[in-house]
């Protein structure tokens, strides 16, 4: 049977899209601009039907398969060239009950929406910071947001997983269904399955948000960068602190804090004792707002690369390394603007062998982002990236897996320690053993 004629007996309850259709193009453009690739077939799936249908029509053809949600994987790993993309955006309902406190999440569903229904009735759980990215592919490597030093990373307030298998059937995934599959969903990435609903723990936090931000020149900024890392070793748990370095070398130093502002006013006197910034905002956004404030900047029409470390610690050396960006290397002129958040607190606690997530006594991540528009800067720019990233080196102690680009299987042994690793490989060789879900950071199956 030919890929034509099977695929027009789909029967979705969504729509199939191929190449000349008139919303192909669309469907297949993501975040990244750098990726152009063209599926066989797209799948928009509206029903958990059709996400079973058009898994057994992939594996049936032979064609490799892509899951979309937000499509803010930096590599485009949704978009299989030949294969079939199964697209989830259809999947986006998100109900709250605001009584028990959950929040059901199809898997379709972006940040904004489950911020927007949750904040609806002054609940929220750990959501990252772009509204346009999808639930599912943050949740699934682990989720990290504003919320995570007080209740934990997104992974670690789901209750329960609606999974599609590789074998095309419907699992329930929770402490106390296919607990290994749960297990591995918190932290081990899109390996195991599709998810097409997640059940989330809800928190009484309130509306009510405070940023704050100092601004230091180079030349007083490894200064105010130590003292900034030191005041974190006692921060509360409702401030995550945050430091930025972008053009000319300047320096951003602050907080943000979600909860009543008052009391996260008390708290300035210390970041303003910090040294002398040139410049100062502090604002007291919606946590709504607080949620979109990146959106623009993390728009779709960009070129991008990106690289990450997670750090134990942050010494005097790293922190100038931090500043220089590289740009020692002969990369001057393209250095890439490069960041630090803050874990600990509930991240911390939560027992390293209770997820696949992994590096929970991270004390900061770093992370640099490059966006460009001009294919002929590609290569100096992701080399830039890579010469922030190598000075950085030194000082790691592991990598996000939602962080990492092309750094293939070399990238995932860096997520994930050897016994991690082990055993998620036993969860794989359980749900999939044929790596039907490879277009992730991939974790092979036993002999594959």
């Amino acid at each position: 049977m030919t890929t034509a004629t099977k695929a027009a007996t789909m029967n979705l309850d969504g729509q199939l899209l191929l190449p000349g259709d008139d919303d192909y193009d669309q469907a297949r453009a993501v975040w990244n601009a750098m990726v152009d690739r063209r599926p066989r077939l797209i799948a928009r799936c509206a029903s958990v039907a059709d996400v079973v249908t058009a898994v057994r029509t992939a594996r049936e053809l032979d064609l490799e398969i892509g899951v979309r949600c937000g499509g803010h994987s930096g590599t485009g790993l949704a978009v299989p060239d030949g294969g079939l993309m199964i697209d989830l955006t259809p999947l986006n309902d998100v109900s709250v009950d605001p009584v028990r406190r959950r929040a059901i999440v199809r898997g379709g569903a972006l940040l904004g929406a489950l911020d927007r229904a949750a904040q609806a009735h002054g609940l929220a759980t750990t959501a990252g910071n772009v509204s346009h990215t999808g639930v599912g592919g943050l949740t699934l490597g682990g989720g990290m947001g504003w919320l995570a030093r007080q209740y934990g990373l997104a992974c670690d307030n789901v209750e329960s997983y609606q999974v599609v298998t590789a074998a095309g059937e419907v699992v329930r995934a929770s402490r106390d269904e296919h607990p290994d599959l749960f297990w591995g969903l918190r932290g081990g990435g899109g390996n195991f399955g599709i998810v097409t609903e997640f059940e989330f723990r809800l928190h009484d936090t309130g509306t009510r948000t405070l940023v704050a931000e100092y601004d230091f020149p180079l030349e007083r900024a490894a200064a105010a960068l130590r003292a900034w890392r030191d005041l974190n070793a006692e921060a509360p748990r409702r401030a995550t602190f945050t430091a930025s370095v972008g053009r000319n070398g300047l320096t951003t130093l602050g907080f943000v804090w979600v909860g009543d502002p008052a009391a996260a006013r008390a708290y300035l006197p210390a970041l303003r004792a910090l040294g002398r910034p040139v410049a100062a905002r502090v604002t007291e956004p919606s946590y709504v707002a607080l949620q979109t404030r990146e959106d623009s900047v993390q728009g779709h029409t960009y070129r991008r690369y990106s690289k990450g470390h997670y750090l134990r610690t942050l010494p005097d050396a790293a922190i100038e390394a931090f500043l220089l960006r590289g740009t020692e290397s002969g990369h001057g002129s393209y250095a890439p603007n490069a960041g630090l958040q803050a874990y600990g607190g509930a991240i911390d606690e939560v027992p390293d062998a209770d997820a696949a997530f992994s590096h929970r006594g991270t004390v900061f991540e770093w992370g640099t982002g490059m966006r460009w528009t001009d294919a002929g800067e590609d290569a100096a720019r992701m080399a830039a990236s890579r010469a922030a990233a190598a000075t950085l080196a030194p000082y790691a102690s592991g990598v996000y897996v939602n962080a990492l680009a092309d750094e293939g299987a070399e990238g995932v042994r860096r997520a994930y320690p050897a016994a991690k690793l082990a055993r998620l490989r036993t969860v794989k060789d359980v749900y999939d053993p044929d790596n039907v879900f490879h277009l992730n950071q991939n974790i092979r199956p036993t002999g594959r």
